[in-house]
């Protein structure tokens, strides 16, 4: 597939042939679906806890004898029924990692990728590069290139792309990520990918 090189400034300079095993690879709903799925349960930190009634502090004592009181039995001013009592089929702490072979989340995010190439969703600029750390002239950029849209900034690493970084923190609707940090969520949350051509190398040796 053959993509238009543009500069920070929105204007063509040349085009590239994106490799075909990544940017036009099948596109397997059911597979980026599962991979999206388990990056969102492994975020969870499962650190929710409520008490049961073995857990709260008291009732040791039945709060009056068996009969003859003309109330209903009770066996501990802690059970659920009781106000300040402990809690009962509520959550308690648990893993809620889901695992999924590498070949399985590779093939997905080149699943997720295809999709961005069939969409034309992908720009490729010659030199990602401000002439000073700003974010004016960032958004600026992003304006030109995807017309302001949400946009996913993926470089090959962070050394010559701190101004880019730091210029890209303060824009709501932008990101910025390192190639070898490339996931399914970011790929199907934002529009756009913007990514300088020395990134495909870098992509190439992950997914390639």
């Amino acid at each position: 597939m053959v993509v238009d090189v543009m500069n920070m400034e929105g204007q063509k300079v040349s085009t590239v042939d994106l490799p075909s095993e990544i940017f036009e690879a099948p596109i397997l709903m059911d597979l980026m679906h599962q991979a999206f799925v388990r990056q969102m349960a492994n975020a969870r930190l499962g650190t929710h806890a409520t008490k049961t009634r073995h857990d709260v502090a008291g009732g040791g004592k039945r709060p009056w004898k068996q009969k003859g009181t003309g109330r209903a039995r009770q066996g501990s001013i802690r059970s659920a029924q009781w106000v300040g009592g402990g809690k009962i089929h509520t959550p308690h702490p648990r893993d809620y990692t889901q695992a999924m072979p590498k070949k399985m989340r590779r093939s997905a995010l080149r699943s997720a990728l295809s999709v961005k190439a069939s969409e034309q969703r992908i720009v490729l600029v010659d030199e990602m590069k401000l002439a000073e750390p700003k974010t004016r002239l960032m958004a600026s950029s992003l304006d030109k290139l995807t017309g302001s849209s949400s946009t996913l900034v993926v470089i090959p690493g962070k050394d010559g792309y701190t101004d880019v970084i730091r210029s890209t923190n303060n824009l709501p609707y932008a990101k910025v990520i390192l190639a070898q940090y490339l996931n399914i969520r970011d790929l199907m949350k934002f529009d756009h990918l913007v990514m300088p051509v020395a990134v495909l190398d870098s992509i190439t040796g992950i997914l390639g």
